[in-house]
């Protein structure tokens, strides 16, 4: 049976639509992100709300369950990016019926009014699911991997421009 996927940008008032989706990526792979649940799950409102400030917010829903997410910073960054993309996560229930390609698809349709021609990201190089997904979504690796925390772990950087029709 077919689903429906739907994408939209959250809010300063979503937050706590934000919060509950990225807790669960937390908890379902905390060995893909940067924070913790531990640290997260303390934030307040305020916290949370701040957010928004330096990051756009995208959510997919499947037939109505937020199932999966990713950020998208404006910047300067390597590589010549215009764009970072990170916190992107998708629930395991709901994987391989693209869930992932939905959020690139609405970046990739917001591209020019938002500046996001030259997509960035970084990727811990042992998470080779995200890696296959990234390269299949047209994302090549920029440079050599780098040691990306005190934990030992590299990551390598992945870029793409947006598709053109």
């Amino acid at each position: 049976m077919p689903h429906t996927i739907t994408c939209v940008e959250l809010h300063a008032d979503d937050w706590a639509r934000l919060r509950d989706i990225r807790l669960r990526a937390l908890t379902d792979s905390p060995h893909a992100f940067g924070g913790t649940f531990e640290n997260e799950s303390a934030f307040d409102e305020d916290k949370w709300r701040l957010e928004f400030q330096k990051q756009t917010y995208v959510i997919s829903s499947v037939d109505g369950v937020d199932a999966g997410m990713m950020y998208v910073e404006n910047l300067q960054g390597d590589f010549g990016a215009t764009c970072w993309i990170g916190g992107c996560w998708s629930d395991p229930d709901y994987r391989g019926i693209g869930v992932m390609r939905s959020l690139f698809n609405y970046i990739d349709n917001h591209s020019s009014e938002k500046g996001w021609q030259r997509q960035g990201l970084g990727v811990w190089a042992d998470n080779l699911v995200a890696i296959n997904s990234y390269k299949s979504l047209g994302f090549t690796f920029a440079g050599e991997k780098m040691l990306g925390d005190t934990s030992g772990k590299y990551f390598h950087h992945m870029v793409r421009d947006v598709p053109r029709d």
